[in-house]
């Protein structure tokens, strides 16, 4: 059975590359969910909609959750809306940053 606390603690092991910072201290991720113990769900963001990385981000993130023991189907979605912001960032990494 996977719990959304597994899934929050595995997005921490996927790394943006460029700004080196895992996913959700960056705040780009806005939702998880996890139905039926298995089945995945990851609502997340870009920090800029023409981000290079637009392929690449999501499919680590997919690659990171199959990771997990019994997980099911994995549903990944991209969204702008609400558009990224440095508040969303972990108040450690707004220090960091000196943001």
């Amino acid at each position: 059975m996977v719990k959304e606390e597994d899934v929050w603690n595995a997005l921490r092991d996927v790394v943006d590359p460029e700004i080196g910072a895992n996913l959700v201290d960056l705040g780009l991720i806005y939702e998880v969910r996890v139905d039926n113990g298995k089945d995945v769900y990851v609502k997340m963001t870009l920090t800029v909609p023409g981000c290079p990385l637009m392929n690449v981000l999501p499919a680590q993130v997919e690659e990171r959750l199959k990771q997990l023991d019994g997980v099911g189907k994995i549903t990944v979605q991209l969204t702008f809306d609400p558009p990224w912001s440095p508040d969303r960032m972990s108040e450690e990494l707004r220090k960091l940053y000196g943001w």
